[in-house]
Protein backbone atom coordinates (compact mmCIF):
# COMPACT_ATOMS: atom_id res chain seq x y z
CA UNK A 1 0.00 0.00 0.00
CA UNK A 2 0.93 3.75 -1.03
CA UNK A 3 2.61 5.34 1.57
CA UNK A 4 2.07 8.86 -0.27
CA UNK A 5 -1.23 9.74 0.62
CA UNK A 6 -0.57 12.70 2.54
CA UNK A 7 -2.74 15.06 0.83
CA UNK A 8 -5.66 13.52 -1.12
CA UNK A 9 -8.21 14.97 -3.36
CA UNK A 10 -11.97 12.34 -2.54
CA UNK A 11 -14.62 12.53 -5.57
CA UNK A 12 -17.66 10.71 -5.24
CA UNK A 13 -21.23 10.23 -7.01
CA UNK A 14 -19.96 11.57 -10.45
CA UNK A 15 -22.72 10.36 -11.97
CA UNK A 16 -21.53 11.05 -15.59
CA UNK A 17 -21.66 14.71 -15.39
CA UNK A 18 -18.32 15.23 -17.52
CA UNK A 19 -18.11 19.24 -17.24
CA UNK A 20 -18.21 19.29 -13.46
CA UNK A 21 -15.84 16.43 -13.22
CA UNK A 22 -13.38 18.79 -15.82
CA UNK A 23 -13.78 21.57 -14.06
CA UNK A 24 -13.05 19.51 -10.46
CA UNK A 25 -10.04 17.93 -12.28
CA UNK A 26 -8.53 21.59 -12.87
CA UNK A 27 -8.95 22.60 -9.03
CA UNK A 28 -7.21 19.30 -8.20
CA UNK A 29 -4.58 19.37 -10.48
CA UNK A 30 -3.74 23.42 -9.01
CA UNK A 31 -3.86 21.85 -5.61
CA UNK A 32 -0.77 19.74 -5.22
CA UNK A 33 -2.48 16.57 -4.17
CA UNK A 34 -0.54 13.27 -4.12
CA UNK A 35 -3.66 11.22 -5.45
CA UNK A 36 -7.40 11.17 -6.35
CA UNK A 37 -9.48 8.66 -5.46
CA UNK A 38 -12.92 8.19 -6.63
CA UNK A 39 -15.62 6.47 -4.55
CA UNK A 40 -18.18 5.54 -6.99
CA UNK A 41 -21.47 5.65 -8.33
CA UNK A 42 -19.58 7.04 -11.74
CA UNK A 43 -21.54 7.36 -14.95
CA UNK A 44 -25.27 6.59 -13.82
CA UNK A 45 -27.01 8.87 -15.04
CA UNK A 46 -28.64 10.96 -18.16
CA UNK A 47 -25.65 12.63 -19.05
CA UNK A 48 -22.65 11.69 -20.70
CA UNK A 49 -21.72 8.22 -19.15
CA UNK A 50 -19.35 6.85 -21.21
CA UNK A 51 -17.51 10.14 -22.19
CA UNK A 52 -17.12 10.57 -18.63
CA UNK A 53 -15.71 6.72 -18.28
CA UNK A 54 -13.17 7.27 -21.03
CA UNK A 55 -12.25 10.55 -19.36
CA UNK A 56 -11.47 8.63 -15.75
CA UNK A 57 -10.28 5.45 -17.06
CA UNK A 58 -6.63 7.69 -18.62
CA UNK A 59 -6.35 9.36 -15.44
CA UNK A 60 -5.92 6.11 -13.88
CA UNK A 61 -7.03 6.95 -10.52
CA UNK A 62 -7.66 4.45 -7.73
CA UNK A 63 -11.81 3.81 -7.45
CA UNK A 64 -14.07 1.65 -6.21
CA UNK A 65 -18.05 0.89 -7.75
CA UNK A 66 -20.77 2.25 -6.14
CA UNK A 67 -24.31 0.91 -6.23
CA UNK A 68 -25.04 2.09 -8.96
CA UNK A 69 -22.21 0.27 -10.81
CA UNK A 70 -23.16 -3.24 -9.43
CA UNK A 71 -27.08 -2.45 -10.75
CA UNK A 72 -26.03 -1.39 -13.97
CA UNK A 73 -23.61 -4.20 -14.64
CA UNK A 74 -26.20 -6.76 -13.55
CA UNK A 75 -29.08 -6.02 -16.42
CA UNK A 76 -30.91 -7.31 -18.44
CA UNK A 77 -32.33 -3.03 -18.86
CA UNK A 78 -35.51 -3.92 -18.15
CA UNK A 79 -34.88 -4.43 -14.96
CA UNK A 80 -32.94 -1.39 -14.09
CA UNK A 81 -34.07 2.56 -13.46
CA UNK A 82 -33.75 4.70 -15.90
CA UNK A 83 -30.68 6.23 -14.94
CA UNK A 84 -28.77 2.92 -14.93
CA UNK A 85 -30.35 1.41 -18.36
CA UNK A 86 -29.42 4.90 -19.92
CA UNK A 87 -26.04 4.86 -19.00
CA UNK A 88 -26.22 1.13 -19.19
CA UNK A 89 -27.12 0.89 -23.16
CA UNK A 90 -24.40 3.98 -23.86
CA UNK A 91 -21.11 2.14 -22.37
CA UNK A 92 -18.48 0.10 -24.81
CA UNK A 93 -17.27 -3.42 -23.89
CA UNK A 94 -13.72 -1.59 -22.69
CA UNK A 95 -15.89 0.82 -20.41
CA UNK A 96 -18.36 -2.14 -19.31
CA UNK A 97 -15.20 -4.47 -18.16
CA UNK A 98 -13.16 -1.43 -16.17
CA UNK A 99 -16.22 -0.84 -14.22
CA UNK A 100 -16.83 -4.81 -13.29
CA UNK A 101 -12.94 -4.96 -12.34
CA UNK A 102 -13.80 -1.83 -9.28
CA UNK A 103 -13.81 -3.26 -6.08
CA UNK A 104 -16.70 -2.61 -3.40
CA UNK A 105 -13.60 -1.23 -1.23
CA UNK A 106 -9.96 -0.69 -1.09
CA UNK A 107 -7.18 0.14 1.47
CA UNK A 108 -5.79 3.16 0.33
CA UNK A 109 -2.36 3.00 2.89
CA UNK A 110 -2.86 0.98 6.15
CA UNK A 111 -4.81 3.50 7.71
CA UNK A 112 -7.41 5.13 5.29
CA UNK A 113 -10.03 3.20 4.05
CA UNK A 114 -12.98 3.62 1.18
CA UNK A 115 -16.14 2.54 0.90
CA UNK A 116 -19.45 3.60 -1.29
CA UNK A 117 -21.61 3.34 1.33
CA UNK A 118 -21.48 1.07 4.89
CA UNK A 119 -18.43 -1.04 4.67
CA UNK A 120 -20.55 -4.06 3.87
CA UNK A 121 -23.53 -2.57 2.40
CA UNK A 122 -23.16 0.06 -0.73
CA UNK A 123 -26.79 0.98 -0.96
CA UNK A 124 -26.84 2.20 3.28
CA UNK A 125 -25.71 5.83 3.98
CA UNK A 126 -23.35 6.08 6.85
CA UNK A 127 -23.63 9.62 7.98
CA UNK A 128 -27.08 9.97 7.17
CA UNK A 129 -30.17 8.71 8.24
CA UNK A 130 -33.24 8.33 6.37
CA UNK A 131 -36.57 9.31 8.55
CA UNK A 132 -40.33 8.68 7.58
CA UNK A 133 -41.31 12.60 7.97
CA UNK A 134 -40.78 13.88 4.40
CA UNK A 135 -43.13 17.01 3.83
CA UNK A 136 -43.51 17.32 7.69
CA UNK A 137 -42.58 21.13 8.99
CA UNK A 138 -40.90 21.36 6.28
CA UNK A 139 -38.40 18.13 6.89
CA UNK A 140 -36.85 16.64 4.08
CA UNK A 141 -36.66 12.69 5.33
CA UNK A 142 -33.15 12.95 5.69
CA UNK A 143 -30.74 13.91 8.82
CA UNK A 144 -27.28 13.62 9.98
CA UNK A 145 -26.58 10.34 11.30
CA UNK A 146 -26.17 9.85 15.52
CA UNK A 147 -23.35 8.60 16.82
CA UNK A 148 -24.99 5.38 17.94
CA UNK A 149 -26.33 4.86 14.24
CA UNK A 150 -22.78 5.16 12.60
CA UNK A 151 -21.43 2.88 15.55
CA UNK A 152 -23.87 0.01 14.67
CA UNK A 153 -23.40 0.76 10.59
CA UNK A 154 -19.60 0.04 11.21
CA UNK A 155 -20.20 -2.89 14.01
CA UNK A 156 -19.77 -5.83 11.55
CA UNK A 157 -16.57 -4.13 10.32
CA UNK A 158 -15.08 -3.17 13.47
CA UNK A 159 -12.53 -5.54 13.73
CA UNK A 160 -10.86 -5.19 10.35
CA UNK A 161 -11.25 -1.25 10.68
CA UNK A 162 -9.01 -1.23 13.57
CA UNK A 163 -6.15 0.15 11.85
CA UNK A 164 -8.25 2.71 10.28
CA UNK A 165 -7.76 6.27 11.25
CA UNK A 166 -9.42 8.23 8.07
CA UNK A 167 -12.96 6.49 6.64
CA UNK A 168 -13.85 7.99 2.99
CA UNK A 169 -17.88 6.87 2.21
CA UNK A 170 -19.86 8.65 -0.58
CA UNK A 171 -23.33 7.33 -1.89
CA UNK A 172 -25.58 10.22 -0.11
CA UNK A 173 -24.00 13.37 -1.91
CA UNK A 174 -24.08 15.05 1.30
CA UNK A 175 -20.71 16.48 2.09
CA UNK A 176 -19.81 15.69 6.02
CA UNK A 177 -17.01 15.25 8.31
CA UNK A 178 -17.50 13.44 11.39
CA UNK A 179 -15.16 12.50 14.58
CA UNK A 180 -16.05 8.71 15.70
CA UNK A 181 -13.61 7.80 18.79
CA UNK A 182 -10.27 7.60 16.54
CA UNK A 183 -12.07 7.56 12.93
CA UNK A 184 -12.65 10.36 10.84
CA UNK A 185 -15.71 9.86 8.63
CA UNK A 186 -15.28 11.90 5.40
CA UNK A 187 -18.15 12.34 2.96
CA UNK A 188 -16.87 14.59 -0.02
CA UNK A 189 -20.39 15.11 -1.46
CA UNK A 190 -20.99 14.47 -4.95
CA UNK A 191 -19.33 15.62 -8.00
CA UNK A 192 -22.16 15.48 -10.20
CA UNK A 193 -25.49 15.63 -8.97
CA UNK A 194 -26.63 18.02 -6.04
CA UNK A 195 -30.15 16.97 -5.12
CA UNK A 196 -31.93 13.79 -5.60
CA UNK A 197 -35.13 12.00 -4.28
CA UNK A 198 -35.38 8.61 -3.86
CA UNK A 199 -37.89 6.10 -1.49
CA UNK A 200 -35.34 3.64 -0.10
CA UNK A 201 -35.89 2.76 2.56
CA UNK A 202 -38.44 6.07 3.02
CA UNK A 203 -39.27 8.38 0.68
CA UNK A 204 -36.97 11.69 1.00
CA UNK A 205 -34.72 14.02 -0.76
CA UNK A 206 -31.20 15.05 -0.47
CA UNK A 207 -30.18 18.35 -1.51
CA UNK A 208 -27.84 20.60 -1.12
CA UNK A 209 -28.69 23.93 -1.88
CA UNK A 210 -26.78 25.22 -4.79
CA UNK A 211 -25.74 23.59 -8.28
CA UNK A 212 -21.46 23.81 -7.40
CA UNK A 213 -19.49 20.59 -7.58
CA UNK A 214 -18.94 18.94 -4.59
CA UNK A 215 -15.42 17.26 -4.02
CA UNK A 216 -13.25 16.72 -0.94
CA UNK A 217 -9.47 17.94 -0.05
CA UNK A 218 -7.90 15.39 2.79
CA UNK A 219 -4.57 16.31 4.56
CA UNK A 220 -2.50 14.88 7.12
CA UNK A 221 -1.53 17.34 10.16
CA UNK A 222 1.02 16.58 12.60
CA UNK A 223 0.13 14.26 15.42
CA UNK A 224 -1.47 11.48 12.57
CA UNK A 225 -4.78 14.03 12.43
CA UNK A 226 -6.76 14.84 9.41
CA UNK A 227 -7.80 17.90 7.88
CA UNK A 228 -10.58 18.45 5.71
CA UNK A 229 -11.24 20.94 3.38
CA UNK A 230 -14.91 20.42 1.38
CA UNK A 231 -15.13 22.12 -1.98
CA UNK A 232 -17.76 23.61 -3.75
CA UNK A 233 -16.79 24.29 -7.72
CA UNK A 234 -18.67 26.57 -10.31
CA UNK A 235 -18.95 24.90 -13.59
CA UNK A 236 -21.38 25.24 -16.61
CA UNK A 237 -24.59 23.31 -14.80
CA UNK A 238 -26.68 25.25 -17.26
CA UNK A 239 -25.03 22.71 -20.05
CA UNK A 240 -25.09 19.97 -17.92
CA UNK A 241 -29.33 20.82 -16.91
CA UNK A 242 -29.78 20.85 -20.92
CA UNK A 243 -28.47 17.28 -21.39
CA UNK A 244 -30.75 16.14 -18.65
CA UNK A 245 -33.70 17.83 -20.34
CA UNK A 246 -32.31 16.64 -23.82
CA UNK A 247 -32.47 13.06 -22.23
CA UNK A 248 -35.98 13.06 -21.12
CA UNK A 249 -34.78 13.58 -17.40
CA UNK A 250 -36.32 17.29 -15.97
CA UNK A 251 -36.17 16.29 -12.98
CA UNK A 252 -31.87 16.09 -13.08
CA UNK A 253 -32.20 19.22 -14.88
CA UNK A 254 -33.85 20.83 -11.98
CA UNK A 255 -31.23 19.55 -9.10
CA UNK A 256 -28.66 20.02 -11.40
CA UNK A 257 -29.51 24.07 -11.87
CA UNK A 258 -30.66 24.39 -7.95
CA UNK A 259 -29.33 22.01 -5.89
CA UNK A 260 -32.52 21.24 -4.75
CA UNK A 261 -35.71 18.27 -5.99
CA UNK A 262 -38.26 20.67 -8.23
CA UNK A 263 -39.63 17.49 -10.35
CA UNK A 264 -39.81 13.78 -8.91
CA UNK A 265 -38.24 11.30 -11.11
CA UNK A 266 -41.70 9.47 -10.48
CA UNK A 267 -43.59 12.35 -12.60
CA UNK A 268 -40.65 12.84 -15.21
CA UNK A 269 -40.10 8.96 -15.80
CA UNK A 270 -43.70 7.35 -14.97
CA UNK A 271 -45.39 10.30 -15.67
Amino acid sequence: MSSGWQRIAVVSDIHGNLPALAAVIAEIDAASVDGVVNLGDIVSGPLWPAETAARLMTLGWPAIAGNHERQLLAGPAATMGPADAHAAARLGAAQRGWLAALPATRWLADDLFCCHGTPDDDHRYLLETVTPDLGRHGGVGLRAASPAEIGERLAAARAALAPATLLLCGHSHVPRAVQQGRWLLVNPGSVGLQAFDDDHPHEHRAELGSPHARWALVERAAGGLWCVQHRATPYDWEAAARQAEINGRGDWADALRTGRVGRLEREVVRG
